[in-house]
């Protein structure tokens, strides 16, 4: 029997992996994150590499949009960013802070809120291991929604039978 024919499979369970510490990347996971708990779908999202930044205690407050390498960064008004625009000093902090100000107009919350928010509404947090071990990060240099920090088979793990999105 055709796919098309059959019915739509329910999602239950879906594990998030946030790799990157861009501002895009991470609202990414959290957007996806949230909508599914919104849903009632079990919500499970894994940091790793630069992702950690946005549930370090310090780094989370301080992130940046990425603008080296990013073709499609456009200004809500439209206008096209060359890449080569994101090498001039403060170019990502001024980004950042242009749509941080734009962000807040829609009353979407900071990273540490949305990490708070997703929390609350039951999605785990978790650390990757061994990119916690490759930068120093202890249990307490995280924020305290992080469940706990983990190995990628303890990932696996949490993730089986479910359906794992890469940001």
């Amino acid at each position: 029997m055709s796919d098309l024919l059959q019915p739509p499979r329910t999602i239950e369970k879906v594990s998030i992996v946030v790799s990157k510490g861009g501002l895009e990347n991470i609202y990414t996971g959290f957007l996806l994150g949230s909508g599914a708990r919104a849903e009632g779908i079990e919500a499970n999202i894994f940091f790793t590499f630069f992702g950690l930044e946005a549930i370090h205690k310090k780094l989370s407050k301080k992130i940046r949009v990425a603008a080296v390498g990013n073709p499609g960064l456009r200004l809500p008004t439209g206008q096209r960013l060359p890449s080569i625009v994101g090498m001039i000093p403060g170019v990502e902090w001024a980004l950042a802070k242009y749509f941080a100000r734009g962000m807040a107009k829609l009353d979407v919350p900071t990273v540490p809120e949305y990490i708070e928010f997703l929390s609350d509404t039951g999605a785990g947090l978790y650390a990757c291991k061994m990119a916690s071990e490759m930068f120093g990060y202890t249990k307490d240099d995280f924020l305290p929604q992080v469940k706990d920090i983990i190995t990628v088979g303890e990932f696996y793990g949490i993730a089986t039978g479910g359906d794992i999105i890469f940001t």
